[in-house]
């Protein structure tokens, strides 16, 4: 029996009232004009260079990530619900960090088993017992999320490390205002464009106490192989600060510093957007040319501060996403505003009994894993393909855990033949500093191919931009 997926835009032949307005937009738009659009739209992310990388591929095949002009809409009411939500779990998350690198007071309760946090591969000793300015551990948290009915939203995975796709969410929403800037005329549809402000007044308000003047803030690059290094790049031009590599800051003293035309610029404030094992070579990785050596050692005199923190990821562990909502009830009192996707760990010898009888039915992860790599879709999988992993899973069941194949909600997305139903995702980025902020939006994934459930770009995903009605 085939399986009934809510359709965002349309229930049966009516229209839902979110998209209402793109009800003409959509018949007026013929299959030369939309071909047009489309080339036009493609033009735009070449000539601006919106491109991604995808490992084991040869270096110069940089892929332009495919961009579907069909928008996805929530209202104001849908959005102030998520809002809520994302603010709630991004203030959790942090509360968590800050326990268990010093105290480890949930730990204790025995509310998260010990052995999930203390033997993470994550879990940083060299940041047990300092607190970074203000008590923030994850500055930009980007939270998966999937909806499956009218009302009804589950949190598919958090991010706490590094979340990329920030400038897919920008850039979508230009060239959507460019090609169709009547929509935006006649419709209040909430501006984005206010992330970078926002995220660079979070750096900012981490400045580190001995900061005496107005932080300089930096982004750290992998380089230009990296496969998000365009957004590094546009992030840094946004914001006004410089895009560095390893090689161009060092320590000295207290301080890190920068390597300028004009001498040396003390650094207060470090986005990194490379891996914990990357950072520093005398204190992780002791092959690293990526990092700055003794820069761990400044971090915690508190002479700079590094976003997110080294470390943060022992929180987005899929294994310990388990616990994200007794973590709102022990941390905050409150009641978790969005729920979790039905998990089930193998490393716990009843539920991996379970979930190896029912491979085919389930969708299986790497508990470290990500950009859709090393999972397994049991209902689109050959019988094969369930066999190996359910060898790996055997294997190691602590490196995996399994959730159902819900049923994605789907939005109008164009095809070559036309306009069909695609399952889709949505990833906004909670900044917290001073505040918690997020702006009215997100970055909306879609699985191009017909049934996919799999929206990662690196998997043949797409893009779209998201509209929050203004009210």
């Amino acid at each position: 029996m085939a399986t009934e997926y809510f359709n965002e835009m349309f229930d049966g032949t009516t229209v839902r009232d979110p998209y209402r307005f793109l009800e003409n937009w959509l018949k007026d738009m013929p299959h030369e004009l939309r071909h047009m659009k489309q080339s036009e739209a493609e033009a735009l992310f070449r000539r601006i260079g919106i491109t991604f990388a995808v490992y084991g591929e040869a270096a110069d095949t940089d892929r332009l990530i495919p961009f579907d002009m069909f928008p996805r809409v929530f209202t104001a009411d849908e959005w102030r619900k998520l809002e809520r939500g994302i603010k709630q779990r991004a203030r959790a998350l942090n509360a968590f960090l800050a326990d268990v690198y010093d105290r480890g007071e949930i730990i204790r309760a025995g509310r998260i088993p010990a052995e999930l946090v203390y033997r993470n591969e994550a879990y940083e000793l060299a940041v047990t017992g300092f607190r970074p300015p203000l008590g923030v551990y994850s500055h930009i948290v980007g939270i998966d999320l999937v909806r499956t009915g009218p009302d009804q939203f589950f949190v598919l995975e958090d991010n706490c490390r590094t979340p990329s796709g920030v400038s897919y969410m920008l850039e979508n929403r230009e060239i959507m205002m460019r090609m169709f800037p009547q929509l935006f005329q006649e419709n209040r549809i909430a501006p984005v464009d206010g992330y970078a402000r926002l995220l660079r007044r979070t750096l900012t308000d981490v400045a580190p106490a001995k900061c005496d003047s107005d932080p300089t803030a930096v982004i750290l690059t992998p380089g230009r192989f990296n496969s998000a290094y365009y957004e590094h790049s546009f992030l840094a031009d946004l914001m006004g600060v410089d895009l560095v590599e390893g090689q161009d800051l060092f320590v000295d003293g207290d301080y890190c510093w920068m390597r300028t035309t004009e001498g040396p610029r003390r650094v207060d404030v470090i986005y990194r957007r490379i891996d914990d094992a990357f950072i520093d070579p005398l204190c992780f990785r002791p092959d690293s040319m990526l990092g700055v050596p003794g820069l761990m050692n400044v971090y915690r005199s508190g002479g700079v501060t590094i976003c997110s923190a080294p470390g943060a990821g022992v929180a987005d562990d899929k294994a310990i996403y388990i616990h994200v909502p007794e973590m709102i009830r022990f941390y905050l009192g409150e009641e978790p505003i969005l729920q979790n996707v039905p998990t089930w760990q193998c490393a716990k010898r009843d539920e991996c009994k379970y979930v190896l009888e029912h491979l085919s039915e389930l969708v299986v992860k790497e508990v470290h894993g990500s950009g859709g790599y090393g999972m397994l879709v049991g209902p689109k999988a050959s019988k094969g393909d369930i066999e190996a992993f359910a060898s790996k899973i055997r294997e190691n069941p602590a490196n995996y855990i399994a959730q159902p194949t819900l049923a994605l909600s789907t939005t109008p997305t164009f095809v070559e033949e036309g306009v069909a139903p695609r399952h889709v995702d949505l990833r906004p980025y909670c900044l917290v500093g001073k505040d918690v902020n997020l702006v009215p939006g997100g970055l909306t994934r879609v699985a191009l191919t017909e049934g996919s459930l799999v929206v990662n770009s690196s998997q043949g995903g797409g893009v779209k931009d998201t509209w929050v009605l203004a009210e």
